[in-house]
């Protein structure tokens, strides 16, 4: 996917991220010559990894995240009440929560996050962003799953749409995001070989993607593979998947490059939730299982 005011302040005061460390220095009662042990209980993980947060995000007890939800089952609103949901908040959730914070989702443009990030506006992007070198060279990322590129259309495929020779069919795409690039290379190389150009039909949201194809605006589209997974499902199986998915890549977390041991925070929330299950719990709940890794890095595409 490609990349997706002034900088916020906040005159909070940074206060209560360290206080469980020295509540308890002392044994309940007896006699220090009796032989107890005073030490300093080891501090949790969460406290160790709450004191990576930089001050100035930590200090109103809360992140910023933009998120465009508008991609459904990662995220998008819930109808009956507003809020946004999906497995990336509950998993973004999980983490504040590790760092003694909450997880404050602002609903945004996709391609409107990353110029949000290096601005100030939000201190971390979820949003299904692919961690590439292009957008490693403007903000930082660390990977939490593995997504690839799939094709759908109306079960039966009545329009014979080939992913590998859709010139002159009606293919839709979210803007901003890699699959935008990726079918205009394959326009590209129908016009090369003189055949007629795919009709790009690029829609803000995801699910106007989805409403297009359901309704036959459209004769194909692709996304993430999880999002296609998903459609399919809710959409009743109007929809199939066509081909085989492709050019599997990382999602990652995103960063300002100036938010310094942030990443490092989040990673090691990331690996606690790991490591207690809670990271499984939430990705088979919404089942996108199949993406799960195992090992979060800071770059993965090597920028």
């Amino acid at each position: 996917m490609l990349p997706r005011s002034i900088t916020r302040r906040r005159i909070a005061v940074m206060g209560a991220l360290a206080v469980a460390a020295g509540l308890s220095l002392s044994a309940c009662g007896g006699d220090d010559s009796a032989g107890t042990d005073t030490a300093a209980p080891a501090p949790s993980a969460e406290s160790t990894l709450a004191k990576l947060v930089p001050e100035n995000i930590a200090a109103d007890g809360k992140i910023l995240i933009g998120s465009d939800a508008s991609y459904p089952p990662n995220e998008s609103v819930d109808p009956a009440n507003q809020k946004i949901v999906g497995w990336e908040v509950e998993l973004g959730e999980a983490i504040a929560g590790k760092l003694g914070l909450k997880a404050d989702f602002q609903n945004a443009g996709f391609d409107t996050i990353i110029p949000g990030i290096q601005s100030g506006k939000y201190e971390l992007g979820i949003s299904s962003f692919t961690d590439n070198p292009e957008r490693e060279k403007v903000v930082d990322f660390v990977t939490y799953y593995n997504a690839g590129v799939s094709w759908a259309t109306l079960k039966g495929n009545p329009q014979g749409v080939d992913p590998d020779n859709a010139c002159g069919k009606k293919i839709g795409v979210q803007q901003g995001t890699v699959e935008v690039d990726d079918i205009q290379a394959r326009s590209e190389k129908c016009v090369k070989d003189g055949k007629p150009a795919i009709e790009q039909v690029v829609r803000k949201g995801q699910t106007e993607v989805n409403a297009d194809l359901v309704s036959g605006k459209i004769d194909g589209m692709l996304a993430d593979s999880p999002i296609v997974g998903y459609a399919i499902k809710q959409t009743g199986d109007k929809l199939e998947i066509i081909g085989q998915m492709y050019d599997a890549a990382p999602y990652g977390f995103a960063f300002a490059k100036t938010s310094g041991t942030f990443k490092d925070a989040v990673m090691g929330a990331l690996k606690e939730l790991m490591a207690d299950g809670t990271y499984t719990k939430i990705l088979e709940k919404w089942g996108v299982q199949d993406g799960a890794i195992t090992t979060p890095v800071i770059n993965g595409a090597g920028g």
